[in-house]
């Protein structure tokens, strides 16, 4: 429909991580990055290999933007820890745990870093610049 085809790529360590996106980007007009330990732990490899290849890439917290990478949309941590709080405060006042709701972000936010953007040559829309939470220049 929108003529987007996924390729995931499972990777463990660096070494794993510079062989598969170096081999992705030939065939990608793009990468998203999504949360896992390994992610999170190589954050500065796939943020310089994104650049290096040229790969428009989104991320899943802002940490990633803050690093030099793209653009990145995703729960707001912060919001999140706050309610964790809340929760905390409502089971040292006697709720049990289990009677408590599951909850789901209800916050997100998108970061938008235009040095990236201008690095790979990408003009980013006005509209979703006035929509961006916070935009690095």
């Amino acid at each position: 429909m929108l003529g987007v085809e996924l390729h995931p790529i499972d990777v463990h360590d660096s070494f794993e991580i510079d062989r598969s996106v170096s081999a992705f980007a030939g065939s990608a007009s793009g990468l998203i990055v999504t949360g896992s330990a390994a992610a999170t732990a190589h954050r500065e490899l796939i943020v310089s290999l994104a650049g290096r290849h040229r790969l428009p890439t989104i991320y899943y917290a802002r940490y990633y933007v803050e690093g030099g990478g793209l653009m990145s949309y995703g729960p707001d941590f912060l919001d999140q820890c706050n309610r964790a709080a809340a929760y905390v405060d409502r089971i040292l006042k006697g709720e049990k745990p289990s009677d408590l709701p599951v909850q789901t972000p209800t916050k997100y936010e998108l970061v938008i870093n235009l040095r990236t953007a201008k690095a790979l040559g990408i003009e980013v829309p006005p509209i979703l610049l006035a929509r961006a939470d916070e935009v690095i220049e």
